[in-house]
């Protein structure tokens, strides 16, 4: 396998993933991570041990559209070929989507100007079946008008402490939300959310508490009492993984990164 010897090239790669069957992004003893099955795809393409780092860890269960990765390697491939390559030695529920060269200055994780996410929610007397561990599910109606008026109290910078999780590493609980879009088509409801960065479990936490206006057993207002408290125990349980989706993150256009990939489209 031909080398650029004494030069290190920076690859950057769009990877999307089902999370059913992981434990999450982050490597772990187990191996049973989507990072650990990425970098295994990577040395047997490379022949080299490759190691990685992602715009945005995933908790287990948690799909990707379009997470990002970047690392250095000696290895001299086209784009195409980092992608057909990889691919063809990753299961059939993680692909790499894109592949492109990055100057040494790219960093997927400190360049992010931004992350996105989607919660898909299934609104049904039933449970999911065929999209069972890809959609939440709720058995009762859902006020959207009530949602959407309660997402404009989270909306800007805040203290997020009431929906940020115990184990969170955070430095800060200070992050600034800069879009929240919800909307229904049929049975199901996709909320959106954008900000410069995310608490662990921000989304899920705050998905507990729209369910629970939605469903009209808290009003609208409760959500700025919640976040008001910035204490975990004011809000809602945890919701489920899921429904959750990383969108991916936004970068600066000079370097050319993609915003999102075809795996994008297929959400309701």
């Amino acid at each position: 396998m031909p080398l650029n010897a004494g030069h290190r090239a920076r690859i950057a790669l769009g990877v999307s993933y089902s999370g059913q069957a992981y434990q999450g992004w982050q490597s772990q003893a187990s191996g049973v991570t989507v990072q650990d099955t990425l970098e295994a795809a990577l040395q047997q393409f490379t022949q080299q041990r490759v190691s990685t780092l992602c715009a945005g860890r995933t908790d287990s269960g948690v799909h990707a559209l379009m997470q990002v990765v970047h690392f250095d390697t000696e290895v001299l491939r086209d784009a195409h070929a980092w992608v057909r390559g990889t691919n063809s030695h990753l299961p059939r529920d993680i692909a790499v989507e894109w592949s492109m060269p990055v100057p040494d200055s790219f960093h997927c994780r400190a360049n992010a100007t931004s992350r996105r996410y989607a919660y898909v929610l299934r609104q049904s007397e039933v449970r999911p079946t065929v999209d069972a561990g890809r959609v939440g599910w709720t058995f009762y109606p859902l006020d959207g008008d009530a949602m959407r008026e309660a997402s404009q109290y989270i909306m800007g910078e805040h203290d997020f402490s009431s929906f940020r999780a115990s184990q969170c590493q955070a430095q800060s609980p200070v992050k600034h939300l800069h879009a929240v879009s919800i909307t229904q088509r049929g049975a199901y409801w996709r909320f959106e959310f954008e900000a410069n960065a995310f608490l662990h479990h921000m989304i899920r936490n705050i998905m507990g508490c729209l369910v629970q206006i939605g469903q009209g057993k808290r009003a609208p207002s409760w959500m700025h009492e919640v976040l008001l408290a910035r204490d975990r125990d004011a809000a809602a349980p945890t919701f489920s993984p899921s429904g959750l989706y990383f969108l991916g993150p936004r970068y600066p256009a000079h370097f050319g990164i993609p915003e999102r990939t075809p795996a994008y489209d297929w959400l309701p």
